[in-house]
């Protein structure tokens, strides 16, 4: 099933892959060759550590292949600008109940990140948001109870 991800996302993930294999893997090659030269590794700290660290090194580098080749590649600013809030838009909000502003872009669950306001599309707010238009209320439902939100703005760029 393909998984959608943005233009920018999709470039994100491929930069990560390529530093792991090109720059993280051979790292951890070196660190493990390094720690075999101590000696025995029964006891050997630096070796465990460093196959721990080669086991999640190789196991991020397949999620990602597979995330990648599943992936469906949505660029925002290709999308049609009917005014509704649609995968990839950014989307300013307003807080009805305490006139608080925030912004999100509507991203794939893989490259969601609430520190860059990136939600994922299966998140309730995206959920809520989504088909929406400029000046509807959108209603959240979390888990302090409902949470309205006025759609300020829909922005098709990335």
């Amino acid at each position: 099933m393909p998984v959608p991800i943005t233009l920018n996302g999709s470039d994100e993930l491929k930069d990560e892959l390529k530093h792991l294999k090109f720059t993280a893997r051979p790292e951890v090659v070196a660190a493990i060759s390094e720690a075999r030269a101590h000696g025995d590794l029964k006891e050997n700290a630096e070796y465990h550590a460093a196959k721990e660290q080669q086991s999640f090194i190789e196991g991020r580098i397949q999620e990602l292949e597979g995330v990648l080749s599943n992936a469906q590649i949505i660029d925002p600013a290709s999308l049609p600008k009917d005014g509704r809030v649609v995968f990839g838009v950014t989307v300013d909000l307003l807080n009805i109940e305490n006139d608080d502003e925030v912004t999100y872009q509507i991203v794939g669950d893989y490259e969601s990140d609430i520190k860059k306001n990136r939600i994922s599309i299966s998140s309730p707010i995206a959920r809520a948001l989504i088909g929406k238009e400029i000046d509807d209320i959108a209603t959240v439902k979390a888990p302090s109870g409902a949470i309205e939100y006025e759609i300020v703005a829909i922005k098709y760029e990335d």
